[in-house]
C-alpha cells in the first residue's frame, strides 16, 4: 500500500503537477540572481512555470482527445444519442460532451446542428451544458493542480448539472422557444469517410495546433491575473472576500466569472492562486465554471439560436447547480484537500 501511494504521489507531483518543472526554473532564476521568494521573482516563476505547464499538457491532452473525438463525428454522434431516450439520452448526452471542444462557443454549433437534425431540446442542452463544463482535459488539469478527489468531484457533480438541467428543460416543453430557422432545418445524413491510424493522428495534431492557437492568448491572460493574485494581492483581502468569513463567495465569484471569456485552460491558473490566497475550494470552482459555462460571448452567441425565455431558463439552471456545487465543496473542503 506504501508503494502504491508513493508511486502515485509520484505521478501527481512530478508527471502531472510537473514539480520538476518549477524547480528547474526557480534554480535558473535564482542563478540569475532573482530572488524566487519576492514579489517580481515570485510572479515570474509563476507565470514561467504555469504557462510552460500547461501548454504541455494541452498538447497531450488535446492530441489523446482529439483522436478519440475523430471516432464521433456529429452525424455518428446524433445516430448514438438518437437510440437512447429519457434520461439515459441525457446521460450519454453528458458523457458525449467530454470529448468535445473546449469552449461554449465551440459547442454551440455542434448544439445547433443537433437541435436542428431534431435531437430533443433536453438531450441537445445536456451536451451543451457538459462541453465546456467537464470534459477529459478538465479532469487531468484538475488532478495536476487540486488532486484527484477534487477533480473527479468536480467532473462528476458537473456531470450531474447538464443531466438534470437538460432533464428540467425537457419537461419545460420549450421548443418554440429555438429560433425558427434551426426548428425547420436538417441534416443530412452523409456516408462518413472511413479514417485510418494516420488519418486519425494527422486530424488529432491539426486540432492541437489550432486550439493552441485559441487558447493560447487566453492561457497567458489567466496565467498573468494568477501570477498577480498570488504574489501581489495581500492574503487578507482574498480571504475577507472570498473565504470562509464570506457566505456570499460562492455568488461573488459565479457572477464575476460571466463577463470573462476562457476555457478550463486559462480558468485554472486563476484559481490554483486565490486557492493559495485562502479562498475557499467551492468558491474558486464556482469561478471556473462560471466562466467556462455562462460566459458573455457564449451567451451572446446561444441567444442567435434560442428565443430570450430559453436562454433565460438555461442561465437559471447553470447558475444555480453551480452555486450549489460551490457550496457543496465547501462543506466538504476538509474532505478533499
Amino acid at each position: 500500500m506504501d508503494a502504491l501511494k508513493t508511486g502515485w504521489d509520484f505521478f501527481q507531483n512530478e508527471i502531472l503537477g510537473m514539480q520538476w518543472l518549477s524547480r528547474l526554473i526557480g534554480n535558473l532564476l535564482t542563478a540569475c540572481g532573482l530572488d524566487i521568494n519576492g514579489k517580481l521573482g515570485g510572479s515570474i516563476c509563476f507565470f514561467l512555470y504555469d504557462t510552460i505547464k500547461i501548454m504541455l499538457l494541452l498538447g497531450v491532452l488535446i492530441l489523446l482527445i482529439s483522436y478519440i473525438q475523430s471516432y464521433f463525428p456529429p452525424e455518428r454522434t446524433k445516430k448514438i444519442l438518437g437510440r437512447f431516450h429519457g434520461m439515459g439520452a441525457n446521460i450519454i448526452a453528458a458523457l458525449l460532451g467530454t470529448v468535445t471542444p473546449f469552449c461554449s462557443c465551440s459547442s454551440i454549433p455542434l448544439f445547433i446542428g443537433f437541435t436542428s437534425a431534431g435531437l430533443p431540446l433536453g438531450v441537445t442542452f445536456s451536451f451543451l451544458i457538459s462541453s465546456p463544463m467537464v470534459d477529459l482535459g478538465s479532469l487531468v488539469l484538475l488532478m495536476s493542480i487540486f488532486g484527484w478527489k477534487v477533480a473527479v468531484t468536480y467532473v462528476i457533480l458537473g456531470l450531474v448539472i447538464a443531466v438534470i438541467g437538460g432533464t428540467v428543460i425537457e419537461n419545460l416543453h420549450l421548443d418554440n422557444d429555438v429560433e425558427e430557422f434551426i426548428r425547420s432545418g436538417s441534416s443530412l445524413d452523409t456516408p462518413q469517410e472511413e479514417l485510418y491510424f494516420q488519418d486519425r493522428m494527422n486530424y488529432a495534431w491539426e486540432q492541437v495546433v489550432s486550439t493552441a492557437k485559441k487558447v493560447a492568448p487566453y492561457v497567458l491572460i489567466g496565467v498573468a491575473i494568477g501570477a498577480f493574485i498570488h504574489n501581489w494581492i495581500p492574503e487578507h483581502l482574498i480571504v475577507s472576500a472570498l473565504g470562509t468569513g464570506n457566505p456570499f463567495g460562492v455568488i461573488i465569484a459565479t457572477v464575476a466569472g460571466i463577463p470573462m471569456y476562457a476555457d478550463i485552460f486559462g480558468t485554472i491558473p486563476i484559481a490554483e492562486a486565490l486557492l493559495a490566497k485562502g479562498a475557499q475550494l467551492g468558491v474558486v470552482l464556482s469561478f471556473m465554471m462560471g466562466v467556462t459555462t455562462l460566459s458573455l460571448p457564449s451567451m451572446i452567441m446561444l441567444r442567435k439560436a434560442v428565443k430570450p425565455r430559453l436562454l433565460a431558463v438555461f442561465i437559471t439552471i447553470c447558475a444555480v447547480g453551480i452555486m450549489l456545487v460551490g457550496y457543496f465543496f465547501n462543506a466538504i473542503q476538509f474532505l478533499l484537500v
